[in-house]
């Protein structure tokens, strides 16, 4: 499966590119949890270095390689992980939709299975009102989740997870996430109200890669490291340091679109298995 993913990308034009494991800042989202190692950090994904490249001039790059994300469990959750991880300079959310198609109808043709399809594509307020009757956009917090009073990504992710995903079934790409949800994706504004330029695959009800329409404007990705560094502080946890150098390559890249899939889950969906956690067998065994 793994050459059919790098022959896909081959393919269609990208170059593989290695980039470092153990890096100065690990991640842009207070959400996720960094392993540290020595004076540095373990990578939770390599979006930060694979940037720098694409800000050096490679236009269509990606990587196949372990991640690292501490404080995360369950079925389909492992400290350590596969990522494969691309970036398109010039490319819409759409080029990235296409290129997910290939890739997981390659991967199941590798593994002798049936590709998942028809794919479909919804946005996350059409999803969310279908499943709980709520606008996620105007519904106060304490409405939507009595738990996360005061804390508007808190409730909004207690719902999702607990009565939205489980909707999504068959191959779905969701579209235009909250605002507040950019991390280092555009936000654009509509008639309905502002939204991140993003989506997120998930097959039968479980997410497998998230894409952007990358940030390009440097000081508003300091803006928002400040924004992770604060929530970090305030969570008690390690504040991590910030690699400057891709601050300079965000303000130097091309638009660009950016995706990260999980290796692992799609090994796993596409072979019917019940997660990727330790302990786990194919379903049936």
């Amino acid at each position: 499966m793994l050459q059919a993913l790098r022959t896909t990308l081959d393919d269609r034009g990208y170059l593989e590119c290695p980039t470092p494991v153990r890096v100065l800042q690990p991640g842009v989202e207070s959400t996720l949890f960094a392993l540290p190692s020595g004076d540095r950090w373990l990578r939770t994904s390599p979006e930060l270095a694979l940037k720098k490249v694409v800000a050096a001039g490679l236009p269509r790059i990606y990587e196949i390689g372990p991640c690292f994300r501490d404080d995360e469990h369950g079925a389909w959750h492992r400290a350590e992980f596969t990522m494969l991880e691309w970036y398109r300079a010039g490319a819409t959310l759409a080029d990235l939709e296409a290129d997910v198609i290939a890739l997981v109808t390659r991967a199941a043709d590798a593994l002798g299975v049936t590709p998942p399809g028809p794919w479909r594509r919804c946005s996350v307020r059409d999803a969310f009102v279908h499943a709980t009757g709520l606008d996620p956009w105007t519904t106060p917090p304490e409405i939507l989740s009595p738990e996360d009073a005061g804390d508007p990504d808190g409730a909004f992710f207690r719902r999702w997870v607990a009565d939205v995903e489980p909707t999504l079934s068959g191959a779905v790409f969701v579209h235009d996430w909250p605002p507040s949800q950019a991390a280092a994706a555009r936000v654009v504004t509509r008639r309905a109200g502002a939204v991140t330029r993003r989506f997120e695959v998930f097959l039968d009800g479980i997410e497998l890669a998230n894409a952007f329409l990358e940030l390009t404007d440097g000081s508003v990705q300091r803006a928002r490291l400040a924004q992770t560094a604060q929530e970090q502080a305030d969570a008690g946890v390690p504040v991590w340091p910030v690699d400057d150098a891709f601050l300079d390559a965000v303000d130097r890249m091309p638009p660009t679109a950016g995706i990260a899939l999980g290796v692992d889950r799609l090994v796993a969906l596409l072979a019917g298995w019940d997660g990727i956690g330790p302990g786990l067998v194919p379903a049936g065994d």
